[in-house]
């Protein structure tokens, strides 16, 4: 609860500053008495405007609930559209929609993408504001970043050059709207070595070249491993069961190389837990949710990583089944409704899933299946492992 009743009118604000505000907006902050904002933003208002200006404390967050107790009606400065990863989701989320008005700026988004004539319903909106640069790596299309300052784009173009996107087309687009407006187009192998300096306002629109989207799971080959991994087939076979879903959170157990995790995270844009003893694997699953720009956090051994972890909608056990306890701390992470998936290859991991069906229920299948391969001048079939898997949803 906060202890502020008053209105809290935020209003988004460009690089032209209030040369390019519109009059609702100008009338609100000639009319305000107190106005919050960061430095950059305060600054842009006119002498006209004369309310007490306060900048934002550090840190913002946990000061937001009472930072106006006290104060009546209160008004905020942000930057673009403040409902575009901006403050005015925050303070409505906060103080209730009810309380909150918003009177947005065309955001650097929009301006982005009318500079460079793309469509904005087709441009991904990525925010590096608060995460890292590998989270805005993409197998393919295109995307607006919005840069936490100056050493972002440099960041993310090393990071396109090293994961072999190096011809990606990357335009950093500088103080959009204002009088020190500057474009650059290279690529991001160029951006790396001949970047010049950049403006701490910026924005990136990236067009990733190669283009690798594709609607199937990935080839074994896209993964570094040491064959500790869950083959293509069955790994399809595994992400139908998971019945990935937007914002949903997986625990991969035995990560092995992170491949279910990170087909997980592709399919649905949510995030995965990767648990694994091993101390290399554990860093080639870094190495690979980096490639594909996945949000997926990297744990030791299962169950003893379980700790201060967030709490998972799915899981999915693929190595460590008959571990003792294993199983029962997995499931007891489960809230009613979540879902777990076991794999089981070994006589001994098959032996425990046809218990635990029996006592739990669920679905229970076997797979085989068969590669061609040459002998001598003819084709033979060699049979792959057979795969044991049990699907079952907490009650």
């Amino acid at each position: 609860m906060t202890g502020h009743d008053g209105r809290i009118t935020v209003v988004g604000i460009g690089a032209d500053g209030m040369a390019g505000l519109g009059r609702a907006a100008r009338d609100e902050l000639l009319s305000a008495t107190v106005i919050f904002g960061g430095p950059r933003q305060l600054d842009l208002l006119d002498a006209d405007v004369t309310a007490e200006r306060r900048a934002w404390p550090s840190p913002m967050l946990a000061a937001l609930p009472t930072l106006f107790d006290g104060l009546g009606d209160v008004h905020v400065v942000a930057s673009g559209d403040p409902m575009l990863h901006g403050i005015g989701a925050t303070l409505s989320r906060l103080f209730g929609r009810h309380r909150v008005t918003v009177v947005p700026h065309v955001s650097s988004v929009t301006l982005a993408c009318a500079r460079l004539g793309w469509s904005v319903q087709d441009t991904e909106v990525i925010s590096l504001v608060n995460a890292a640069p590998h989270t805005a790596l993409r197998p393919g299309g295109q995307a607006v970043v919005l840069s936490k300052g100056a050493d972002t784009p440099r960041a993310l173009a090393r990071l396109l050059t090293e994961t072999r996107r190096g011809h990606s087309e990357f335009t950093v687009l500088e103080q959009l709207g204002g009088a020190a407006e500057r474009i650059t187009t290279m690529t991001a192998q160029e951006w790396d070595t001949q970047a010049p300096h950049v403006d701490a306002l910026n924005v990136i629109a990236v067009r990733y070249v190669p283009d690798l989207r594709i609607g199937a799971v990935l080839a074994d080959s896209a993964f570094d491993h040491d064959g500790q991994i869950t083959k293509q087939t069955i790994r399809a076979l595994v992400l139908t069961a998971l019945q990935p879903r937007p914002g949903r959170v997986l625990w991969d157990i035995g990560s092995g190389s992170g491949s279910i995790a990170i087909e997980w995270c592709r399919a649905s844009g949510g995030r995965a837990v990767a648990f694994e003893r091993d101390d290399a694997r554990r860093e080639r699953i870094v190495k690979n949710v980096t490639k594909f720009g996945v949000t997926v956090d990297v744990r030791g051994a299962a169950p003893d990583g379980f700790q201060d972890v967030a709490g998972p909608d799915t899981i999915f056990i693929g190595g460590g089944l008959t571990q003792p306890g294993l199983f029962d701390a997995c499931f007891d992470a489960l809230e009613p409704g979540g879902r777990l998936v076991a794999n089981a290859v070994t006589a001994e991991s098959e032996a425990f899933v046809v218990q635990l069906y029996s006592k739990l229920g669920g679905d229970l299948r076997r797979f085989q299946h068969y590669h061609g391969e040459p002998i001598g001048g003819f084709t033979g079939w060699r049979p792959a492992l057979p795969i044991t898997q049990w699907t079952v949803v907490k009650e």
